[in-house]
């Protein structure tokens, strides 16, 4: 079901701003999964099946760094914001080293929830 899959994506992401964004996220940033837009609930679940698919071809996912992982969502989620936005804003699809740390640490948090997600 596309509500769990991305709502554990969405879930993490919203833990990750919080626990690591430094002030006050943008509300956008921490919209419960009942009110994000449709587009990127569809996203999210888009990116939790891509994590899924690495981990379950048996890519060895724990011998990667928590910054692969993370560097692994990140790219992931660049794919389908350039599907779904026909031109998106520079700061929307970031190079990882162009990423605020926050992002970067949330991400990595996203695959690990991913992982814990599927291992349970």
């Amino acid at each position: 079901m596309q509500d769990d899959r991305g709502r554990v994506f969405r879930e993490a992401w919203i833990a990750g701003v919080t626990k690591y964004h430094p002030g006050t996220p943008k509300d956008s940033y921490i919209t419960p999964w009942d009110a994000t837009p449709e587009w990127e609930k569809a996203s999210a679940t888009a990116v939790y099946d891509k994590v899924v698919a690495f981990i379950e071809a048996g890519g060895g996912t724990a011998n990667l760094s928590r910054e692969q992982k993370g560097r692994y969502v990140a790219a992931c989620w660049i794919v389908q914001i350039y599907r779904t936005v026909a031109d998106p804003k520079p700061s929307h699809v970031p190079e990882w080293n162009d990423m605020p740390e926050w992002w970067q640490q949330t991400d990595c948090d996203i695959f690990e929830a991913i992982e814990q997600h599927i291992a349970q």
